[in-house]
């Protein structure tokens, strides 16, 4: 769902299939290209249930950011900048990545991964994802190739 109620060029956007806020913030923001998400976590938005291992709490919370992307029109093939936080970076990072990988296609988003305290959970991702309209093509590529030619939506 959109809202605008931010002012020209900036609006929020929500939905039911990502963990809702529990805190002063919005599950996302378009704005002008981009939409911008907060850090999601690993939790089911319908049950609240976390998995146990840094590849189940990673898939969710790909499936939390692609719930969200998608209420903009968007995939993950749209995402230009992740930011991961682990709990373990040590740890974790090798099973992390191995389900990331399997998200994202070649060329992969820009990323930063840094160990964070959260609370919790072992790992939260924001994204940054590249705004577009027209029909996109079928075959798998890059956003910015995908996107050539391609009329931008007026912000």
């Amino acid at each position: 769902m959109i809202h605008d109620n931010l002012g020209p060029g900036r609006h929020a956007v929500t939905t039911a299939g990502a963990p809702a806020p529990v805190g002063g913030y919005s599950q996302g923001i378009a704005a002008g290209p981009y939409l911008f998400t907060s850090g999601f976590g690993p939790q089911d938005p319908d049950t609240g249930a976390l998995g146990d291992t840094i590849e189940e709490q990673t898939r969710q919370v790909l499936a939390n950011i692609s719930a969200l992307l998608t209420a903009d029109g968007l995939t993950l093939d749209d995402v230009v900048k992740a930011t991961v936080h682990l709990q373990d970076l040590r740890r974790d990072f090798a099973g992390f990545d191995r389900v990331y990988r399997d998200h994202f296609g070649d060329p992969r988003p820009v990323r930063t991964t840094v160990g964070s305290e959260l609370m919790g959970i072992l790992v939260e991702i924001d994204v940054v994802a590249l705004r577009r309209t027209g029909p996109a093509d079928s075959g798998s590529g890059s956003v910015l190739a995908r996107t050539r030619g391609v009329p931008r939506r007026p912000y």
